[in-house]
C-alpha cells in the first residue's frame, strides 16, 4: 500500500493513472466530506515500505441524515449509490488456488455505539458490545450475469438489500477463509488465513478479499472508535 492518489477530493488505493485493483467506500463517504480508508506512515516493524492502509469506522452526516460506515478495503470497485445506500462490486480475475492469505494487521476494537439494523445471525447484538473486525478471502466462479456486477468485479452487494450480502458458503464459492477480531490486537499482528476448499476440481474465475474495521458495517452497525491498519499482504501457494 505504497501508492495512493486523490481525485476530486477522494482518496484511492492506487497510483494516479494506474489500473485499479483495490477498492474502498471512500467514493460514497465523499458525499459527507469524510474518508474511511487512507494511507498512513505507521508500518509494521520490519516493513520495507513506508505506508500502510488505515481503515476507520465513522458516522457521517449527509443533509442532516447520519449513516454509520465501516472502514473498508477490498478487491473490487465502488459501484455507486442508491439514495444513501452503497453498491460495491467485489472480485478481481483469478484462476489460481491460493493456500492462504498472509499479512500484518493492527486492530483497535471499539464498543458498539451505532446500531442501524441487527443481523439475523446476531439477534442479541446491542450497543456496548465489542465491535468486530474482519479479514475474509474467497475464490469462486461467480458471474456478473448472476450476481449483478461487472466482468472484472462480478459480485454486487447492495447495503439496502440483505439478500445481496456476500455469503462465504454460497454455491459459487470454491474456497474461503476468515478471521474475526472481537478485541484489540496487542500492536501489529502477523496473520495467516488458510483457505478451505469445497472442491478439488473446480477452477476459480475470481478472488475476493475484504478487510473491515466493523464487520457489521453493511447493517450500519459498529463502533466509531474501531480502526484497522493493514500492511504487507501476500498470497501463499
Amino acid at each position: 500500500f505504497e501508492d495512493w492518489s486523490t481525485k476530486d477530493g477522494c482518496i484511492y488505493p492506487y497510483a494516479e493513472g494506474a489500473t485499479p485493483f483495490w477498492g474502498t467506500g471512500n467514493d460514497g463517504a465523499k458525499m459527507a466530506s469524510t474518508t474511511l480508508t487512507e494511507p498512513v506512515e505507521q508500518t509494521r516493524p520490519g516493513s520495507v515500505g513506508s505506508r500502510a492502509a488505515l481503515l476507520q469506522s465513522k458516522k457521517a452526516a449527509v443533509m442532516g441524515l447520519g449513516k454509520f460506515a465501516a472502514g473498508n478495503l477490498f478487491l473490487g470497485e465502488f459501484g455507486g449509490l442508491v439514495g444513501l445506500d452503497g453498491l460495491v462490486n467485489f472480485g478481481r480475475p483469478c484462476t489460481a488456488r491460493p493456500v492462504a492469505l498472509h499479512g500484518w494487521v493492527k486492530y483497535n476494537c471499539g464498543t458498539i455505539d451505532e446500531v442501524g439494523r441487527v443481523p439475523a445471525s446476531r439477534p442479541d447484538l446491542k450497543k456496548g458490545d465489542n465491535d468486530e473486525g474482519q479479514i475474509l478471502i474467497a475464490v469462486g466462479d461467480w458471474t456478473a450475469d448472476e450476481y449483478g456486477g461487472t466482468e472484472s468485479c462480478p459480485v454486487t452487494v447492495n447495503t439496502k438489500d440483505e439478500s445481496t450480502y456476500f455469503n462465504k458458503s454460497g454455491k459459487n464459492v470454491i474456497g474461503s477463509g476468515e478471521i474475526i477480531f472481537s478485541e484489540s490486537t496487542d500492536g501489529w499482528l502477523e496473520f495467516t488465513v488458510p483457505l478451505e476448499y469445497v472442491s478439488t476440481s473446480r477452477v476459480p474465475t475470481h478472488i475476493i478479499i475484504i478487510f473491515s474495521s466493523s464487520r457489521f458495517g453493511d447493517y450500519f452497525t459498529g463502533s466509531t472508535q474501531s480502526n484497522m491498519l493493514v500492511d504487507d499482504l501476500e498470497l501463499i501457494f
